[in-house]
């Protein structure tokens, strides 16, 4: 039986390299179709490129539009056993590039090494998608449970729009696999990813002449330095807890009390007793000086993605799996957030399925392509495992 099934991996694989100049060649597609999250109509036509190539390959699909992105796209094969469990295949289209990137960051290769925007993070999951369902297509494979996909154009804003459309699919789904790049150039699987949080902290002073009458006045500013001292001492990186003000902004003139200050608070945590504790910290706070006012909004957005039950079996699958494919596949804690993030609340979460590289966000964002066909690889195993199977 090991060996049958290490044969497989083997003929799945083989499979990949023999379409690795086609999938380079969609990938350039993919990378050339630039599409900023706050650009919806560069979304469209990327996600019309992926709807066709996934209509070629058996799949109804439906693109529903956004009020402020490009939307998300559904896709689910035409014809399927309605008795099968489902297995939810996600990722995103946008990126955090804008328009005409491509001018002074190119798409390039130079040997095993694939450079340009949104490349990593994640276009190059996008392609294994596509050709993982190619190569059980084409090997006249069958997958235990029928796989729907969806891929959405607001992720790296927060998901605002298709968080919904996400956590439906989610609670319908006996597992989920998530497209985001793996952790660093070993490719570690992410098991676990911290929760993010973000607040506004607004403090209403009383304006008055810096020179002539300054004790009439109640500075916002000062105010709001002494939150910023009670903010940081909220840290806790031993147990992962990050508070950081990222963003100040108050005061009218030099020569003015400051009437008015804000600042922007990014929190991350690694499970959601910390986020639910840290958030009444946070709301908790109390001016420090007299005739000021503090006004706090915001809270925990994405929860953390924690080792569950479920996902740890996912984990445990992958690592199986990997192994016939010669990978000693590793797992790390990511410090940001994905949809796998939303997935994880209701349903077995696997993240970091993309191929190998780095530069997230970065000029120097790149993928490797040896890695390329052997993740894809990765991913078919795991689309065709049984449910349950470990």
């Amino acid at each position: 039986m090991t060996s049958k099934v290490t044969h497989m991996a083997d003929v799945i694989l083989n499979q990949l390299k023999s379409r690795e100049k086609e999938m380079v060649d969609f990938l350039g597609k993919l990378v050339s179709l630039e599409s900023p999250s706050r650009n919806p109509k560069s979304q469209y036509q990327i996600l019309k490129f992926i709807g066709k190539a996934l209509g070629e390959l058996g799949f109804y699909t439906l693109h529903v539009p956004g009020k402020e992105t490009g939307g998300f796209l559904y896709a689910r094969p035409k014809s399927s056993d309605k008795t099968k469990a489902l297995q939810l295949m996600i990722g995103h289209c946008d990126t955090v590039w804008e328009m005409n990137t491509l001018k002074n960051m190119p798409l390039t290769r130079d040997g095993e090494t694939m450079k340009g925007p949104g490349i990593y993070d994640m276009k190059a999951g996008l392609t294994q998608i596509i050709f993982a369902l190619k190569a059980i297509d084409e090997l006249k494979l069958t997958m235990p449970l029928t796989p729907v996909i969806l891929i959405n154009s607001d992720e790296e804003i927060g998901s605002k729009e298709s968080r919904k459309a996400i956590e439906r699919l989610a609670k319908v789904c006996e597992r989920a696999y998530v497209m985001e790049p793996p952790l660093g150039l070993t490719g570690k699987l992410k098991t676990a990813r911290k929760g993010l949080g973000r607040f506004t902290i607004t403090v209403k002073g009383k304006a008055a002449h810096a020179g002539l009458d300054p004790q009439k006045g109640a500075s916002a500013i000062v105010e709001l330095s002494h939150q910023v001292q009670h903010l940081y001492a909220m840290n806790d990186f031993d147990k992962g807890i990050t508070v950081n003000v990222g963003m100040i902004e108050g005061g009218v003139s030099p020569n003015v009390i400051a009437p008015e200050s804000k600042a922007v608070v990014d929190v991350r945590v690694l499970n959601k007793k910390d986020g639910e504790q840290i958030t009444k910290q946070i709301l908790a706070l109390k001016p420090t000086l007299p005739e000021v006012e503090v006004h706090i909004e915001g809270g925990i957005g994405r929860p953390p993605m924690e080792h569950t039950a479920g996902n740890r079996m996912l984990w445990k699958l992958a690592k199986a799996k990997g192994a016939l494919l010669g990978l000693e596949l590793e797992e790390a804690t990511a410090g940001g957030g994905s949809d796998g993030n939303t997935t994880s609340l209701y349903t077995a979460t696997l993240d970091g399925l993309g191929t190998t590289g780095d530069g997230a966000h970065a000029q120097h964002e790149h993928i490797l392509l040896n890695e390329f066909p052997i993740r894809t690889a990765l991913l078919t195993l795991l689309m065709l495992a049984e449910a349950g199977d470990n």
